[in-house]
């Protein structure tokens, strides 16, 4: 799809996250609407992802490490056609297939695996890139991670693995907003300069700006080109991108908006598709 096509999406993922907060009156729209262009461009136009057969053993896996954003993550394969638009809005809800973080046992299609707790998706993710090397397949695997989430040991214990058995199939993107549960990532703990680090690691970095389509769309296909390494596609972003009350706030890590902040925000994004 075109940039143009995109955008359109984009804003009715937004539009989506917003609703299935606001109804659940709980949940996460900083880092949600952050991800946003990230997970429309990887799975229109970059991931092997087939919405009528979503267990294709070719398919391109992804794992969702900070798993509480899971509302962009519904909101897109609803654009897919995975969820229905009346599902949506049984976010949070007992019963629902729409946990408040993805839930494997809920057989929902694209949803390879339960996340939560943070530090573990690159691993899983690079345990899956590994497996597809030993078969011989081409298939490749993406875990979007927040900033917030770089503090935990864990995800370098992945980062020296995958780049020592050389998993040019591993994408791991970083959702760069500057802001976690606690505040500003630089003063809860410094993750710079992480791009630096990476690079040490072994990894082929390309940094970006996270809410530009064709930045997004480049690096993706230059991911896909590296033979010998690892990538990590490093994506400065704003928290709560597009609702301008929300945005590089910490508060709006995981706060619902009220009925009347819905309808404002639905009236700016439906504003910044007209501009």
């Amino acid at each position: 799809m075109d940039t143009g096509d995109l955008k359109i999406i984009s804003a009715s993922v937004r539009k989506d996250i917003i609703k299935m907060l606001g109804l659940a009156g709980s949940g996460h729209p900083g880092g949600s609407l952050s991800s946003v262009e990230l997970l429309v461009s990887l799975y229109f136009n970059h991931m092997k992802f087939n919405p009528k057969n979503p267990y294709d053993p070719d398919r391109d896996y992804f794992v969702l490490s900070k798993g509480h954003v899971c509302p962009v993550l519904y909101a897109v394969l609803a654009q897919l056609e995975c969820i229905t638009a009346d599902e949506l809005c049984t976010l949070r809800k007992a019963g629902s297939r729409l946990q408040g973080h993805p839930a494997k046992d809920k057989e929902l299609p694209g949803i390879e695996i339960a996340t939560g707790s943070l530090g573990y998706g690159l691993s899983i993710g690079a345990g899956i890139a590994a497996g597809m090397k030993q078969l011989n397949r081409n298939n490749r695997t993406y875990v979007l991670m927040g900033d917030g989430e770089q503090q935990e040991g864990s995800v370098w214990e992945a980062a020296m693995s995958a780049s020592h058995y050389k998993l040019n199939n591993l994408c791991a993107i970083i959702d760069d907003n500057g802001l976690q549960i606690d505040g500003q990532t630089k003063n809860v703990m410094n993750i710079e300069p992480l791009a630096d680090k990476y690079k040490s690691f072994g990894w082929h970095v390309i940094e970006i700006d996270g809410h530009n389509l064709d930045e997004i769309d480049a690096a993706y296909s230059k991911a896909k080109e590296e033979k010998e390494k690892p990538t990590a596609i490093i994506a400065k972003t704003i928290k709560g991108k597009g609702v301008s009350f929300m945005e590089n706030l910490a508060e709006w890590h995981g706060k619902a908006p009220s009925k009347e902040q819905v309808e404002k925000a639905f009236a700016e994004i439906d504003a910044s598709i007209k501009r």
